[in-house]
């Protein structure tokens, strides 16, 4: 094995640090103990699936895929999300009488990239699921339970962007007249190229007024008078009633008291194909990209032979810690640095000290080469050196 080699890892895979776990792990525990306080349980699932099942229903791409075999030669991915393995657990185990599940999860998720472009392949995701609430009151919540997470994560500058999918797809297929051609013309969204979707549409063979009316389609962001300009698009009662909801959401969210943290974007659509409803993205300074989504996914339990409706959300903890910036101070740590004679002591003064809540080392002086550079590393440093009961 080369030098070089036994240093490296694999494409887009990450080793986190000491002073960056700690930092993670202080924003973890802040979010898990409010999606408590919402009445969330967390369960845990493999990390590995079956190819068939949870790698089909994820909605990520199939080159994205992590796949192996197992000893039986099926094939195996590394769970790309962990909305498609929750609701696997609930549709076999959890949902028996019909009542609405509230799931969460912290873990770690699988997406190979094909190209590095600092783009990670591993990383660890925090969110819920509610299940078998089909309400735009649950929709409500989601949206409401990510804003109060990330005020207790310590962020203050972020904002939520709020559309829905089935209006998109709606106002589409209306005026292109099948569902490949709104696919078409779809993909421009979730890539965010505006100038190819102008582009595209004036190519199309279309009626002023319909050409007109996809581009004015983009104009779709703001407040709530967006859901009047949104009316003025769309022709039947199908497109209308995704815009009654998104209106009642609204007022679900001003009386949570949340609506200044949301806006409306009507051109959001997600690469997760299982999304059928309101969907949102969170976003925060510094950060290009979002640093949380979700929405609903009413269709994704069928995959599993159940039918309700369901919705949640996920927030990306990296994105997240960028956003976060400067995490302040690590907590401080005391060193007692001991000579044998006095090891016992110091091991009693150690365990003394950690029951009052300090992080305490114990170091073995003789086992220091620069005693400088050790205590400058430290809030505080304990000599137990020489005679017993000299400090």
């Amino acid at each position: 094995m080369s030098r070089l080699f036994m240093f490296e890892k694999p494409l887009g895979m990450r080793d986190t640090l000491p002073e960056l776990y700690e930092a993670k792990e202080k924003v973890r525990s802040s979010i898990e103990k409010e999606m408590k306080r919402w009445g969330f349980q967390f369960i845990e699932t493999p990390a590995l699936e079956y190819y068939e099942t949870v790698g089909t229903a994820s909605a990520i791409l199939d080159q994205q895929l992590f796949k192996l075999l197992d000893q039986q030669g099926h094939t195996l991915v590394l769970r790309p999300d962990m909305t498609a393995p929750i609701a696997r657990v609930a549709a076999s185990k959890l949902f028996k009488d019909q009542l609405p599940l509230r799931l969460a999860y912290s873990a770690n998720v699988y997406r190979a990239q094909q190209r590095e472009g600092g783009r990670p392949a591993e990383f660890e995701q925090i969110g819920v699921e509610c299940i078998g609430d089909d309400s735009v009151s649950a929709d409500g919540e989601m949206i409401s339970l990510a804003i109060s997470s990330l005020k207790k994560a310590g962020l203050e500058q972020f904002q939520l962007s709020v559309g829905h999918v089935g209006f998109v797809n709606e106002l589409f297929v209306q005026i292109l007249g099948t569902e490949e051609r709104a696919r078409e013309l779809t993909k421009f969204l979730y890539e965010k190229n505006y100038v190819g979707y102008r582009e595209h549409v004036k190519a199309l063979p279309l009626s002023s007024i319909d050409s007109q009316r996809l581009l004015a389609f983009l104009e779709l962001r703001g407040g709530p008078e967006v859901i009047d300009k949104a009316s003025e698009l769309v022709e039947n009662g199908k497109g209308r009633a995704a815009l009654n909801e998104l209106k009642l959401l609204w007022e679900i969210i001003e009386d949570f008291g949340e609506s200044s943290r949301i806006k409306f974007d009507l051109t959001i659509v997600s690469h997760m194909s299982y999304y059928t409803g309101i969907l949102f993205e969170v976003y925060a300074g510094m950060v290009g990209f979002p640093i949380g989504n979700g929405g609903r996914y009413d269709k994704l339990l069928e995959k599993f032979g159940k039918s309700t409706g369901a919705t949640g959300f996920a927030i990306r903890l990296d994105r997240l810690l960028e956003s976060l910036g400067d995490l302040g101070e690590p907590e401080p740590v005391t060193c007692i640095l001991f000579s044998p004679e006095r090891r016992k002591e110091a091991y009693q003064l150690a365990a003394q000290r950690r029951e009052d809540g300090e992080r305490v080392i114990l170091q073995d002086i003789s086992a220091v080469r620069n005693l400088d550079a050790c205590s400058d590393t430290f809030a505080n440093v304990v000599y137990l050196v020489g005679k017993e009961g000299v400090q």
